[in-house]
């Protein structure tokens, strides 16, 4: 069967299910491999696999599209029967060309949820996309960190000049929204391996609803417009000419329960930047961009904290005997403590050293320690001064023009908090109540998110009756992990309830003037975000040194950058890069000091040793920067020449950052 709206000519295969479609002059072809499917308790099926398939066309206002019915699929009988049966379980999927736009929409439409337990499934297929095995980028996923030792210095010297054409960049590429995001060329050397959450949307393995390809120059954009219960896998062999990359679905409270739709768009010339623009838009139309400029008429700090350099450090750290992080061999490896006192002292001293205004997160400022009792975390630290204490801290970064912020906890649902309940843990469709060990409070469950506001209602009002008024606060996970389901039939929750729950926690906030930040950036939580604690490249992650799975690109950021106050990890690797440039590559804010509750993950990777006044200075030139470009969108990124390791951006008012980590220099074009 065949459509044909504009530039857009799609024919689908009645006996194969495959799906060709003619873009402008570009031809993408799903995969004969890869054909839609769904994994089920009953077994694994194609959609061929329906005992009846019904296509028809069909044509309104807006377009015209192909609708097809699968309906009835043969399971095997109870066991040694030897027997089976048709069920009546049935689906419907549309391929929708709309003529305005020349979008293609391709959604799957549960019908009668009968026979099967449907678990995952597949739909649309994945593009063929292999390319002719030749050099495409020069540079492999190690020698694209080459480089010689950080000089720190700023490259006065080198011309500017307009982004050109790229000469060597690859001309096949898939680029995936994980984290910040990341371009795999066709023929890239590293594997792609485990990425975070599986790829689930709305994760730290998926910023952004959205997957694109570009082949030379020719390139498309999948949106998912009803992201809460999907995501997307992707395949990377090690040096292979082909990136597969799809979208998986997954049952929302027990069943698919309503449409799911995917969005393509297809350009004629284009590359990452021109998708990136293309989702700015799709967000903009939904109303959820909500940039820093219309924040701030709201809540006025954030004008404050986006001069700030930010300090992350804590104040007591206790790891339970029973918490996975405990070390029997050395029990107070990880258990210290800090006054508020002597962290007021430290703030002094870094003024001293040169640093400007400060914005201190303080971790581990309760009773019970980092990662201990939430949502029960209270009173204020005795051993660490107290209320009064805190007072006095909070009061001294005020006389300082600082500011200052709380990390809090509200999935987190620790088993040694006084009112811990299993009744109000999620619980999981079996009945159970999910539970684990990883952190240093030891056993918990995860917080039912519908629980969540009244939480934070309930602590930070206390924090306020005690005098302490919070200028930010941190909700830990909520834009880093996935959202949750609760099945418990007193309040059950699904996940896109979830994240309104958690939506809810950061509106309230707002409400009373407290700036709020999480873990990492997340789409849906955009417009009541004020800032977050990183977002960064998926290779920070991982410690100086590994492979890279790709070529780091600021996907978020192009989307986003005035939107979110992105703090930037500042680290100076020995004998490698300097972090330091990706802060000024991404017009973000600097961190002077991240003092990391858990060493060794999450990006917690000690650098070479800096002392205060350096750090200060460097901090002082990416701070410069950043209140210059906060509230301005990041037109474009690239690679001069097609040298992967030369990289420049360019901001809305013209101000544009070239730097090379060949030398770890960088030049600014200032406007304005």
């Amino acid at each position: 069967m065949e459509l044909s709206t504009g530039k857009i000519r799609l024919v689908l295969n009645e006996d194969t299910d495959d799906v060709t479609i003619q873009a402008g002059d570009a031809l993408w072809k799903t995969k004969s491999d890869r054909r839609p499917c769904f994994f089920a308790d009953e077994g694994t099926f194609l959609f061929r696999d329906a005992d009846k398939v019904c296509h028809e066309r069909f044509t309104n206002g807006a377009g015209e599209g192909i609708r097809t019915l699968y309906e009835g699929f043969r399971i095997s009988g109870p066991s040694g029967e030897g027997r089976s049966r048709v069920c009546p379980y049935s689906f419907e999927t549309i391929y929708f060309v709309e003529k305005t736009t020349g979008n293609l929409y391709c959604e799957w439409i549960p019908i009668r949820e009968e026979g099967l337990k449907v678990r995952k499934v597949f739909f649309p297929s994945p593009f063929e996309f292999s390319s002719p095995e030749k050099k495409t980028s020069g540079v492999s996923g190690s020698e694209e960190r080459s480089g010689k030792a950080p000089s720190g210095t700023e490259d006065a010297g080198r011309k500017s000049s307009e982004c050109p054409e790229f000469s060597d960049f690859p001309s096949w590429y898939t680029v995936l929204p994980i984290r910040q995001g990341l371009l795999i060329p066709n023929g890239w050397q590293t594997e792609l391996k485990d990425i975070p959450f599986g790829g689930q949307y709305l994760t730290a393995g998926s910023y952004m609803p959205w997957f694109g390809q570009i082949k030379e120059g020719a390139g498309y954009i999948a949106v998912s417009t009803t992201p809460w219960d999907g995501g997307y896998r992707a395949e990377h062999p090690a040096g292979a000419f082909f990136t597969e990359v799809s979208q998986w679905l997954i049952p929302s409270m027990g069943t698919m329960r309503y449409p799911r739709i995917l969005r393509y768009s297809f350009l004629d010339r284009c590359d990452y930047n021109d998708l990136c623009k293309i989702y700015r838009e799709y967000v903009r139309e939904q109303g959820n961009l909500r940039t820093l400029q219309e924040k701030a008429v709201q809540n006025p700090g954030v004008d404050e904290l986006i001069q700030c350099s930010f300090v992350h450090t804590g104040i007591k750290t206790m790891v339970q005997p029973d918490s996975e992080f405990y070390d029997p061999k050395a029990p107070d490896k990880n258990n210290h403590l800090t006054t508020f006192a002597a962290r007021a002292e430290q703030i002094r001293k870094l003024h001293a050293a040169g640093a400007g205004k400060i914005y201190l997160h303080l971790d581990g400022w309760a009773q019970p320690g980092y990662d201990n009792r939430h949502p029960d975390y209270y009173p204020v630290c005795e051993e660490a001064g107290g209320p009064s204490g805190m007072r006095d801290l909070v009061n001294s970064l005020h006389e300082s023009g600082d500011l200052f912020g709380v990390h809090d906890q509200y999935r987190d649902y620790y088993k040694s908090a006084p009112s811990y309940s299993d009744e109000w843990a999620c619980m999981q469709e079996d009945g159970s109540v999910y539970s684990h060990r990883r952190w240093a409070g030891g056993p918990q469950s995860y917080l039912c998110s519908e629980q969540a506001p009244f939480y934070v209602r309930r602590n930070f009002g206390a924090l306020m009756e005690e005098g302490i008024r919070p200028d930010c606060a941190y909700l830990d996970v909520f834009t880093c992990n996935e959202a949750d389901e609760c099945f418990n039939p007193e309040h059950p929750v699904s996940r896109r309830e979830c994240l309104a729950n958690r939506s809810r926690c950061f509106a309230y906030l707002l409400a009373h003037d407290i700036l709020t930040s999480s873990e990492e950036v997340s789409d849906y939580a955009v417009p009541n975000l004020i800032f977050c604690h990183y977002a960064p490249y998926e290779f920070m992650m991982d410690a100086p040194g590994a492979a890279r799975e790709g070529i780091p690109v600021p996907l978020f950021n192009l989307v986003y950058h005035d939107c979110v106050i992105e703090p930037w990890m500042m680290e100076k690797n020995e004998g490698g890069e300097d972090y330091m440039l990706y802060a000024l590559l991404n017009g973000g804010a600097p961190y002077l000091l991240r003092d990391a509750a858990y060493p060794g993950i999450d990006g917690a990777f000690e650098g070479a040793e800096m002392c205060d006044k350096e750090r200060a200075a460097r901090c002082r030139v990416v701070s410069d920067f950043y209140m210059h470009v906060a509230k301005k969108e990041l037109i474009r990124h690239g690679f001069p020449g097609g040298d992967l390791r030369v990289q420049r951006s360019v901001f809305a008012d013209g101000t544009a950052v070239t730097v090379d980590f060949r030398t770890n220099t960088y030049h600014f074009e200032r406007k304005g």
